[in-house]
């Protein structure tokens, strides 16, 4: 619905209540920043009437469950996500001042049963490069006028102009039976990501553990209890699609993680911990905690609570299902999501000499490859859910990524990665930085062709954090096909160490709007940096 179709709706106030605040002039909506034709398009069609006043508060309204959330930011827009107790009409506000003092009223979707009450509002029309306000309300469908308990929240828009650009990432989160403790306050890495006031936050995959049911307490090699929050639907592997909405509820009911999420816009991807532990297509599964082997099966009803549960857009999927897309963030940075999952081949010991597939799939291949060649952003970040060149076993023989440990010619699904390496070369294409999380310590890995058995590519970095509130664990072997070098590592003195341990990392990224640099900040769980690196545009 457009903006000035959205003050319309709201120009004829019933008796005793105040004029809704979308009700604003075109002329001060155009001075606010924020009237542009289509200002909102509802995630689920539906016609509703103008948000009701707080005055028309009453007992047996509808209630927000777990907070709201902002992701997939554009230089015009943002999805907003919210989720009610019961079937109810979502209504979001939108102003540039905290105070929403003016602002801009967008109807929403009925949230019903059949997306577990969540929806989101694709927002568009905003002000690039700036803050933006938004508030969400509820409204019973059936009775106009009962409308619950609002919650605020604030985003950063992507700028159309240079200027400074700073975000964070990581990943892998509660796992390893490691939830939310109430003896550190729940997840704390999360408050310590929000003081940085990010523009956004990469989820580098592993959002849930849906294969690692959480117990009341753990208990620690040096004698101490580690205790955790439990849900029922946590309590259990998942296999059922509500068993799979758990996994994300739970996160959300994190005071921090809420926080976070209502200040932050998201862009998240998913790996293999959304479903099963190094899944892919085709599976049978050999798990004993299973009645329901096949992978495929289990993938199909993880995506749909994944797509039900994130702020993410979902007007422009993959015809396939995969979760890959570019995120443009102005003139410096093109932010490339990728799926390295969906479409994987089976995990073997990888030392196929033929392409067949490998982690991408042909139609994400060709996406990648063009979308670098065409990118005319300074900076080119690849978010990559599975390491470049760190060695992940599944098993004694077969490989869950790329690297299979063989430090001679590509093979496998190197393959797929020496090509796209060697067009970017012959294309002079610069400034490619890869992020990855998985692993669960954090690392700097630089790979040059002077070190490597392939050397049809250009040197480049790869930064790895990691794990967000899960078992801590590495470092992991590097295979030398591509010649990396672990210039930093910071992982734990044992396999599987608590959060109580420390060992939980985060990344940060900034570009500087000056100069174009980009600084690679890694830091620990209470956001010490614990290593920098300065990238300059063109160098290597």
């Amino acid at each position: 619905m457009s903006a000035s179709r959205a003050s319309r709706s709201a120009t004829s106030p019933r008796p005793s209540q105040p004029t809704p605040s979308s009700a604003l002039p075109r002329r001060t909506l155009l001075r606010a920043g924020l009237a542009t034709a289509g200002i909102a398009t509802a995630s689920l069609t539906g016609s509703g009437t103008a948000l009701a006043a707080p005055a028309a508060l009453r007992s047996g309204r509808p209630r927000l469950t777990h907070g709201v959330a902002s992701g997939d930011p554009t230089a015009n827009g943002a999805v907003v996500w919210a989720r009610a107790d019961r079937t109810a009409r979502m209504w979001v506000e939108v102003a540039r001042t905290p105070d929403f003092r003016r602002t801009v009223t967008v109807p929403g979707p009925v949230l019903t049963a059949q997306t577990n009450h969540t929806g989101r509002v694709d927002l568009h029309g905003l002000p690039s490069g700036q803050e933006v306000f938004y508030r969400v309300h509820l409204e019973d469908p059936d009775r106009h006028g009962v409308v619950g308990e609002a919650l605020s929240g604030r985003l950063v828009t992507a700028p159309r102009h240079r200027r400074d650009v700073r975000f964070v990432w990581s990943g892998d989160m509660v796992g390893q039976g490691f939830g939310a403790n109430p003896d550190l306050g729940g997840i704390p890495i999360f408050d310590r990501m929000r003081s940085l006031s990010p523009d956004f936050f990469l989820h580098s995959g592993d959002s849930v553990y849906a294969d690692g049911p959480l117990t009341e307490s753990v208990a620690l090699p040096d004698g101490r209890v580690y205790r955790n929050v439990v849900t029922e639907e946590k309590s259990r592997v998942a296999q059922t699609l509500d068993e799979y909405r758990g996994q994300w509820a739970y996160n959300l009911l994190d005071r921090n993680v809420r926080a976070f999420a209502a200040e932050v816009p998201q862009v998240n991807q998913w790996d293999d911990h959304e479903v099963h532990n190094n899944w892919y297509p085709g599976q049978i599964l050999d798990d004993d905690r299973y009645t329901e082997k096949r992978v495929d099966v289990l993938a199909a009803r993880a995506r749909r609570a994944f797509f039900e549960w994130m702020p993410i857009r979902t007007s422009h999927r993959d015809p396939e299902g995969r979760v890959y897309r570019k995120v443009s963030y102005g003139p410096l940075l093109d932010v490339f999501v990728l799926d390295m999952r969906t479409h994987k081949d089976p995990n073997t010991p990888g030392l196929e000499t033929v392409p067949d597939g490998g982690v991408l799939g042909w139609r994400q291949q060709q996406w990648l490859t063009d979308g670098l060649l065409q990118s005319r952003a300074t900076w080119k970040v690849v978010a990559n859910d599975l390491p470049l060149g760190l060695v992940v076993p599944d098993g004694v023989t077969a490989m869950e990524g790329l690297a299979q440990g063989d430090p001679g010619a590509p093979k496998g699904r190197e393959l797929e990665l020496a090509t796209l390496l060697s067009t970017l070369r012959r294309h002079r294409v610069e400034n490619v930085v890869w992020l990855t999380a998985d692993v669960h310590y954090t690392a700097a890995h630089h790979y040059s062709p002077d070190r490597a058995a392939f050397t049809d590519f250009s040197p480049f970095w790869e930064f790895v954090s990691g794990p967000l509130n899960a078992g801590a664990f590495g470092p992991n072997k590097l295979d030398a096909t591509f010649g990396p070098e672990a210039v930093y590592v910071h992982a734990p003195p044992r396999q599987g160490a608590s959060p109580m341990e420390g060992w939980q990392h985060f990344g940060e990224v900034e570009i500087a709007g000056d100069s174009g640099e980009l600084t690679v900040r890694l830091r620990d769980q209470e956001a010490n940096v614990l290593y920098a690196r300065t990238l300059t545009p063109g160098r290597r």
